[in-house]
């Protein structure tokens, strides 16, 4: 079966379509015909091998940590009714593929009414958006800051912020994503390359800062005295160092890094809970751009350019809902 492999630690073109043996399933293990693997931003950190500390992952290893599509083949002491269904598969590694092979209990059945591509999009993004958004007391005419706001989580963050009644304002690059954030809810939207749009966006009551670096700093100086600044990624190359005194001073409340790690665990329930949000019309993914197995190389360099609007997916097989 065809794989997207990492021989080596790289840039995107380490990424290679490689033949492998096909799968069988052990014990306690089903086959999932994958129809479509979601693109994260950490999965070009670890193929760059910048997270080495905390991501334990050495070459070669298939890339994708989440996959939709149907079971197909089930090992012994699995129910055979497994077979047909629709779900996803959130694994460790392994989602660039053809089919993957996971312990049952890694899968998520897909609700019906929800189509195979929008639930892998939400798989990690939504169930992320959800995780980032609960830390957060988000009250009614707050105002709520989301950059990027057209991001796969991004853009969940701010449906998700203006379904609470907040006034939200969606920082983005460029006049498409600006329009797509603001048939999402947004109140306001602001292009951060432009010089005055910090000006624009104001005092803010909470801060949803998926971007990191020089542009994490600049609004988190914008949080009144008494809201919350949630640092949940590092889009713009590097993290976000705040200073936890004058943080303090100002009553500031820092959420960082860390919530993505405390978060994992339960990573599940929020996919669980997203994915019934979608079904019943609640939430809705942006599936901004689709790429066929073979041209992962450019789907992570898009990524890393960000160059891309709200979900990316590698589409392993056509005709799929």
């Amino acid at each position: 079966m065809r794989v997207v492999q990492v021989a080596e630690f790289g840039g995107p073109e380490v990424l290679r379509i490689a033949i492998v043996p096909e799968v069988a399933p052990a014990p306690g293990q089903v086959v999932v015909d994958v129809e479509a693997a979601g693109v994260l931003s950490i999965d070009t950190v670890i193929r760059s091998g910048q997270g080495g500390e905390i991501f334990q992952v050495q070459p070669p290893y298939v890339p994708g940590v989440g996959a939709a599509g149907q079971v197909s083949a089930v090992g012994e002491g699995i129910d055979r009714e497994w077979v047909g269904r629709r779900v996803l598969a959130d694994v460790e590694n392994g989602a660039y593929a053809e089919r993957v092979t996971t312990e049952l209990e890694n899968l998520i059945p897909i609700p019906d009414g929800l189509e195979t591509r929008d639930a892998v999009a939400l798989l990690h993004d939504g169930a992320g958006a959800l995780s980032v958004f609960d830390r957060v007391d988000v009250q009614p005419g707050a105002t709520v800051l989301v950059q990027p706001a057209a991001g796969g989580l991004g853009s969940g963050l701010v449906q998700l912020a203006s379904a609470a009644g907040a006034r939200v304002i969606g920082a983005a690059r460029g006049s498409h994503k600006l329009k797509v954030v603001e048939e999402l809810g947004a109140d306001l939207v602001v292009d951060y390359t432009m010089p005055d749009w910090i000006d624009q966006v104001g005092s803010v009551n909470v801060v949803f800062d998926g971007v990191g670096g020089d542009l994490g700093r600049t609004v988190f100086a914008r949080v009144a005295r008494g809201g919350t600044y949630s640092n949940y990624g590092f889009a713009g190359g590097g993290f976000t160092e705040i200073d936890r005194d004058q943080a303090a001073r100002r009553g500031v409340t820092v959420i960082g890094m860390e919530q993505l790690v405390e978060g994992q665990p339960h990573r599940q329930k929020w996919a669980r809970r997203v994915l019934e949000e979608a079904a019943a019309g609640r939430i809705r993914p942006v599936i901004g751009q689709t790429y066929p197995l073979e041209r992962a190389a450019d789907a992570h360099t898009a990524l890393e350019n960000r160059d891309t609007i709200g979900k990316t997916l590698l589409l392993v097989r056509p005709g799929g809902s």
